[in-house]
């Protein structure tokens, strides 16, 4: 009996073992599309993470030399881990893991050095899944859709990739196509992410990244609409028709030649530095959109803060009671000038000039 059954589990094993490698190797099964295995990769890599920093930097002296040696060797650690997780898991996880690795600003050197290889480690579909979706979204075959459709993508994204194809009127046209199940697993990812943020939050209450997630939860179904980003090329379009040197072949051919020397220019400005144009280009964003961008309020107030920060800090370092002095009244100068902007954009603001110049025509009408 007992030999009958270990039989029978012996040839089980084998037909369940056969049926997986032929189900994997023909691409209906991937390990990677379960969200068991999504959820778990996720919940593990959190978990050794938080117990690394939790348990290596327990007996050491916070602030110290050993401390923060130690602490840069966690940050190395955990980085490569959350580089690791990004990669198997794809889609969605890529793409935050691309945004975290632009944050210079704000993450440690051991976090964007390690991440910023995602943007050129995206995943690549294979031929068999691009007719896939192009078959399911648009119902037709590609060589009923155009004239000639290269294998080989231009480029690859953590949600789609690019391919150069042939109309059959002969134009030739970049075809977007996006990777299969991202926009299946894209909400539950964030989800997914939104529950850990939460978790990490519990043991590290400093840790606040739950703006990542919100950025992702609005931001990551627009990206995934590309009927939606096709209308806004066509609007970007419209609004720079009029500039002919836009599409002058010089500027366009010589462009890249100047990126490594803006990406050296960057990775030597202070981080301070760059988290307050960032700011900046915000702040002008959201005033733009309200329609208050001549009064520049956000910003003006954002130039108080960072006087007032430089010269508390400036204070901080010195014993002088005369330079404490200098370091105020230079402050109150800054701030008063910001003070005297701010009240001349006021008045332009308010028109006054055309309202005087109004009231001198109507006071000494021109002679007929």
């Amino acid at each position: 009996m007992a030999r009958k059954a270990l039989k029978l589990a012996s040839w089980t094993s084998m037909a369940l073992a056969a049926s997986g490698i032929y189900f994997y190797s023909n691409k209906y099964l991937d390990p990677n599309d379960f969200g068991a295995v999504r959820v778990g990769r996720a919940v593990a890599t959190t978990a050794v993470i938080s117990y690394d920093y939790l348990t290596s930097l327990k007996s050491v002296p916070y602030g110290s030399e050993e401390y923060l040696q130690l602490r840069s060797k966690v940050h190395l650690r955990s980085a490569r881990r959350l580089c690791e997780l990004c990669c198997a898991n794809r889609g969605t996880f890529i793409k935050v893991g691309q945004h975290l690795g632009a944050l210079d600003y704000l993450l440690p050197e051991e976090y964007t050095s390690t991440l910023k290889v995602l943007h050129s480690q995206a995943p690549q579909s294979s031929m068999q899944e691009i007719r896939q979706v192009i078959r399911e979204d648009l119902g037709k075959e590609i060589h009923d859709l155009f004239q000639s459709f290269d294998d080989t993508p231009l480029g690859t994204a953590s949600l789609a990739q690019v391919h150069k194809a042939v109309l059959h009127d002969g134009r030739t046209v970049a075809v977007k196509v996006q990777h299969p199940k991202v926009r299946a697993q894209s909400s539950k990812d964030i989800l997914l992410m939104e529950v850990l943020v939460l978790a990490v939050k519990q043991l590290f209450p400093e840790f606040e990244f739950m703006w990542l997630v919100d950025e992702a939860k609005k931001n990551l179904p627009l990206e995934l609409d590309f009927l939606n980003e096709g209308r806004n090329a066509e609007k970007v379009s419209q609004m720079l028709r009029h500039f002919d040197f836009l599409k002058d072949l010089e500027i366009r051919n010589n462009a890249a030649n100047y990126l490594p020397q803006i990406s050296h220019l960057l990775n030597h400005v202070p981080r301070q530095m760059l988290l307050i144009l960032k700011t900046n280009d915000l702040l002008r964003g959201i005033e733009a959109a309200l329609g208050t961008r001549a009064s520049a309020s956000s910003f003006l107030n954002m130039s108080r803060c960072c006087i007032r920060a430089l010269a508390e800090h400036k204070k901080k370092n010195t014993c002088s009671f005369f330079r404490r002095t200098q370091i105020s009244f230079s402050e109150a100068f800054n701030l008063w000038q910001i003070n005297l902007h701010e009240l001349i954009l006021r008045v332009k603001g308010l028109k006054l000039a055309d309202r005087v110049l109004a009231l001198i025509c109507w006071l000494f009408p021109a002679p007929l």
